[in-house]
């Protein structure tokens, strides 16, 4: 009875959705605020259906209900009761349904924080969310209803993908969909403001809280799937530069450069058709993205379908959405007059830099991804597009960005010198030489990108904390640090931010020049070294029961050489999930601040032994602790109540004048 139900609200939830698409939208049009009106509930309304569908699914999941298909196909009654609510999104039909929720949500949420909007506005921005919302709705009754029943239920189900019964992944998709879908609320604000002939500095600071949550969102979301990666697979990385990595990258690029164009729109009134056209790629990204991991055209071990009619929907909505959106913006570009004059030298030329880089870098990064295809479907080859061409194009932006970043951050409005930023960044610039120095002296005989790297990490640290401190003025240190304290929370958020960009910089650069790999037959009670640390196999258990899953379990020793004092007992396991038929490897690591030693179990060996992997990996959690610091520094951001959604535009004028301001 719960599931029919959970099936009948999310149709009566599309017809509320094409309801709230239809008549706010008409009445903007016609002045009838009555019509106007009707979005507000109607988006609630939307919302309170699908949670209550969502609700249902998972209530199925939750009871082993085998008359669901989709609990059959991704189920089982032995799997942990945190896997079997996962699992509601770990398949096609129950994550798109997840997408549609989040998405509802921020329809709802852009009604219930935006009072302070015009009216006209706020219907306009809700009725083309909710277009959004009627596409997905379809997408889901008509090719991905996750509510099919069975005229013959099973007396068990076939158990959920292996590889993701994992913490990790049972986190990492709903914060990445928080940021896909949140993407959607900067469109909906772009087609409205496009609709209406208008960008002013007050649509810039309307827009950049729900920019600024998508993006951090994402952050959150790659930062867990990256994690995930490293230590779930069992290949000792973190980034692959794999479709479906890419499929989020590509919008937190673009994400981050809409962040920094919607400042200028707020404080200067410039680069408004720019910022437009970013508000729709972003979220043109977002659907590029689900058509990659949905439609099957490019293989990933994280896709989660391999159906080509749902790709050809997929694209109809990528072309009804994108095509409309580009349309109008090509109709309206000419009502988008920008207003602040700005030099050459400013802050306003630098956040064009980085607009420019994060574009560009998006390009490179969207050609690399999509060439395979391209290949195939017109010069008739296969080809593999891998890390190497990735790490070699992508690098020079990433260092050109770190470059500029704190220098461009200094800059005051309008009018600039580089002297003023530059000297008061010379302690960073000395810091961050000396530490590349240094690196250098270690890195004897290897490569100059990695002294670079980390140099370039400690500059933009460094920077971030000069931008801060310079904030507070001139005078005594106890007064200025007075003044630190009682800065604006979007000042400390963003030098967070920029601090955490460094930090996973540094991460990132560390362990893939320093990194030390050994792989070798090890056998019971011959220890040996690897690094500085000297490692022994203790014994293999080959008879482990886990919850649903057989497991080969490894103890691996962990001592310091000099002292022979144990470290840790690491046990790295091989284990085979016998419903789904599915090994997984499981690595075992000891974590550390500064490294961490990665033990993976391999094969039994003929002549005796098993196959034993073993890396020292130099700071690799630093790369997931920026994530978290970039993450805090945009929460701390949000926190900054005049960022907060439509936070002054009740007294806001139509138009804004955009005075320059630090």
């Amino acid at each position: 009875m719960i599931v029919e139900l959970g099936h009948f609200a999310l149709i009566l939830a599309f017809a509320v959705a094409i309801f709230q698409m239809v008549v706010p939208l008409a009445g903007a049009w016609v002045g009838n605020r009555g019509w106007m009106a009707t979005a507000d509930p109607a988006a609630s309304a939307q919302f309170i259906l699908t949670a209550f569908s969502f609700a249902a699914l998972t209530y199925a999941f939750v009871t082993s209900d085998f008359s669901l298909s989709l609990v059959v196909a991704n189920s089982h009654t032995d799997k942990p009761m945190l896997y079997k609510i996962t699992g509601v999104w770990g398949n096609h039909e129950g994550s798109l349904l997840l997408w549609v929720l989040i998405l509802t949500l921020f329809g709802a949420c852009a009604s219930w924080f935006g009072k302070n909007l015009p009216p006209t506005l706020r219907a306009r921005v809700l009725a083309v969310q909710s277009a959004v919302a009627v596409a997905f709705f379809a997408f889901i009754l008509f090719t991905s209803n996750p509510f099919l029943r069975l005229a013959s239920p099973p007396f068990d189900g076939q158990d959920l993908n292996p590889l993701l019964q994992d913490p990790g992944l049972a986190f990492h998709p709903p914060f990445l969909y928080l940021g896909y879908v949140g993407l959607s609320m900067a469109f909906s604000f772009a087609v409205a403001a496009l609709i209406e002939g208008r960008v002013d500095a007050a649509w810039g600071r309307w827009v950049r809280p729900w920019t600024l949550a998508a993006w951090v969102f994402l952050t959150i979301g790659i930062g867990l799937g990256s994690w995930w990666a490293y230590y779930e697979l069992g290949w000792g990385g973190f980034w692959f530069w794999d479709p479906v990595e890419n499929a989020s990258f590509m919008p937190w690029l673009l994400a981050a450069a809409l962040l920094h164009s919607a400042i200028v729109v707020e404080k200067r009134e410039s680069l408004k058709s720019w910022t437009i056209l970013l508000a729709i790629l972003a979220f043109g990204f977002s659907l590029i993205g689900t058509f990659i991991v949905r439609s099957g055209v490019l293989t990933s071990v994280h896709a989660f379908a391999n159906d080509p009619e749902r790709g050809v929907f997929i694209l109809m909505i990528l072309g009804v959405f994108m095509g409309g959106a580009l349309l109008l913006f090509a109709l309206r570009a000419g009502t988008m007059e920008a207003k602040g004059v700005f030099g050459i030298v400013s802050r306003e030329s630098g956040l064009v830099f980085n607009n420019l880089i994060l574009a560009v870098s998006t390009f490179v990064v969207f050609i690399g991804t999509i060439w395979p295809l391209i290949a195939d479907l017109f010069f008739d080859r296969t080809l593999s597009v891998g890390p190497p061409f990735f790490d070699a194009a992508f690098t020079p932006f990433v260092f050109a960005l770190a470059v500029a970043l704190p220098v461009a951050a200094m800059m005051p409005w309008k009018r600039a010198t580089l002297a003023k930023p530059i000297r008061a960044l010379i302690p960073a610039a000395v810091l961050a030489i000396a530490v590349g120095l240094l690196t250098w002296a270690m890195w004897t005989g290897k490569s100059a990108i990695g002294p670079i790297g980390v140099a370039l990490s400690v500059w933009l640290v460094a920077g971030a904390v000069t931008d801060l401190w310079s904030r507070t003025g001139r005078g005594a240190i106890g007064g200025r640090l007075g003044r630190l304290t009682r800065l604006p929370r979007a000042d400390w958020g963003k030098s967070i931010a920029h601090a955490g960009v460094g930090i996973t910089m540094f991460g990132v650069v560390t362990l893939t020049g320093y990194q030390i790999e050994d792989i070798r037959v090890a056998r019971e009670g011959e220890p040996y070294r690897v690094g500085a640390y000297e490692i022994e196999l203790l014994g293999v258990d080959e008879n482990v029961q886990g919850p649903n899953y057989l497991s080969t379990m490894a103890s691996v020793a962990v001592r310091d050489p000099e002292t022979g004092a144990l470290i840790s007992v690491l046990n790295p396991e091989r284990r085979i999930y016998p419903v789904a038929g599915m090994p997984t490897t499981e690595a075992g690591i000891n974590n550390g601040v500064t490294r961490d030693v990665y033990v993976t179990l391999g094969d039994p060996q003929v002549g005796g032994g098993w196959a034993l992997r073993t890396w020292i990996k130099p700071f690799a959690n630093w790369i997931w602790g920026g994530t978290i610091v970039m993450a805090l520094g945009g929460f701390l951001s949000l926190s900054d109540r005049r960022y907060r959604v439509a936070a002054g535009a009740a007294k806001a004028p139509p138009r804004v004048s955009g005075v320059p301001a630090e």
